[in-house]
Order: C-alpha cells, then structure tokens, then sequence
C-alpha cells in the first residue's frame, strides 16, 4: 500500500512552515520531503533538516542529471525536491508532505495525479505583511517584492484540493490534520489496510 503525497502551498509569510510544523509533531505518520536549494541557511536552521543547502553549481548538475521532480527559482534562489526519495518513501506507504510554491505544485501533479494540494491564505493582506515585518529577516524592499508577489500566488489558489485559512493557528492545524487524516480512510487504502478486518466481518 502507498503513502499519499500531499502539497501544502502559500505566499510567503502565510504560515506555512509554522502548519507543518505542528502537524509533524502531532501526526507521526507523516514525513515531510527536505528540498534541496542554493540559499544560505537563516538563523536556526540545520542542513538536512530544513533544507539540503548546496552550490547553485552542484544543484544545476543535479537538475541536469533529472534527480528533481520539481524545481523553481523563487527570489534568485534555486529550490528543488529529489524525486527518487518520494518515490521511495510512498512505495513503503509513508505520507510525504511538500512544501513547494504553485509552480511546483504543478510540475508534481504532472507526475503524481493523485497527490493531494492545499493552499494556505492569510487572513488578510494587513496581516501578512505584519507577519513578514515580525520575520525581522527581510529589508522593506524585500517585503514589498514579497507582498507583490503574493497576490500572483493567490491568483492560483483556485488549482488547488482545499484552503485553509490561516487566522488562528490552532484551528488551521485542526483543518490542515483532517485533510491528513481523511486522506487516509479513503476506500483504497482503508481495503488494502484492512482487508482481513473486512473478511472477517463477512464471515
């Protein structure tokens, strides 16, 4: 039985990674893929856990050599997602969560049809730049580009299986688990799991 592949997309500043976060802790069946990308690590994050952090050079030969099933350039830096991994981890029937821009999301739904998208809105535009400012990482240049970027993302979100409005991050959680979990009861999988469960009950 296969893991599901999930996308979990959002404009920067959304609360994206906060979301995922939390799930992992709460739902321990359900990993989430570490891109590989040529930016320099932010305070905090380890290599391997975020991100596999590379060269451009050592990324644009992996590119080259088809190691990724997705890849985008977001801000002059390369992202992209091994897909020899997610291919892996499925077929031994772990859940695998992307975290990758609609670009990406469209690129892996050419290869995964079944994978299962969801779009992070913030509650308002005010409340996304606020969070971008409490980052206190990016110049007011920066989150400009950023919040101009966002409404070209959102104009996608209409692509996308279910969308969660990220007011309160416990409720977006609750939401953001139920997909999850729902996911996971589906018919195929659920008379795959349980199939002795299911003659048992017929006999």
């Amino acid at each position: 039985m296969s893991g599901n592949l999930f996308i979990v997309s959002a404009p920067s500043g959304a609360g994206k990674t906060s979301l995922v976060t939390a799930l992992l802790k709460s739902n321990k069946q359900i990993d989430v893929s570490v891109s590989y990308t040529t930016r320099a690590p932010r305070p905090g994050e380890t290599e391997g856990k975020e991100y596999h952090f590379v060269s451009r050079e050592t990324f644009l030969a992996m590119a080259k050599h088809g190691d990724f099933l997705e890849s985008a350039e977001v801000y002059g830096n390369l992202y992209g997602t091994s897909q020899s991994w997610i291919e892996a981890e499925t077929a031994n029937g772990r859940d695998i969560l992307l975290e990758i821009d609609w670009q990406g999301a469209a690129q892996v739904r050419q290869v995964f049809p079944d994978c299962i998208s969801i779009f992070i809105l913030p509650p308002s535009m005010e409340a996304l730049e606020t969070r971008l400012k409490g980052r206190g990482q990016d110049s007011a240049e920066i989150i400009a580009q950023r919040m101009h970027a966002a409404q070209g993302d959102i104009a996608h979100v209409a692509e996308f299986d279910y969308v969660i409005i990220n007011d309160k991050l416990d409720e977006a959680l609750q939401q953001l688990n139920a997909i999850v979990v729902a996911a996971s009861l589906r018919r195929d999988r659920q008379l795959s799991r349980q199939q002795n469960l299911i003659n048992r009950l017929q006999n």
